[in-house]
């Protein structure tokens, strides 16, 4: 499938939807569109995107309902 994108120097293109990943993480586009619309990077959500955040304090969450799930296989 191809998509529609725009680069930095309002030139217009159309790329397979396989590379459009790596081309917004290298920021050689500034927008694509969607069926609804254009989506503008650093401004519109993005699908897929998490903020890579990892915690590091203790483990509170209360494991005993899967611990018993596990036993019970």
């Amino acid at each position: 499938m191809l998509i529609r994108v725009q680069y930095d120097n309002n030139r217009y293109d159309m790329v397979k939807d396989t590379v459009l990943e790596e081309m917004i993480t290298s920021k050689r586009i500034c927008r694509f569109q969607r069926s609804d619309g254009w989506v503008t990077i650093g401004v519109d959500p993005l699908r897929g995107t998490k903020p890579d955040i990892t915690y590091a304090g203790p483990e509170r969450r209360n494991n005993s309902s899967v611990n018993r799930f596990l036993s019970a296989a």
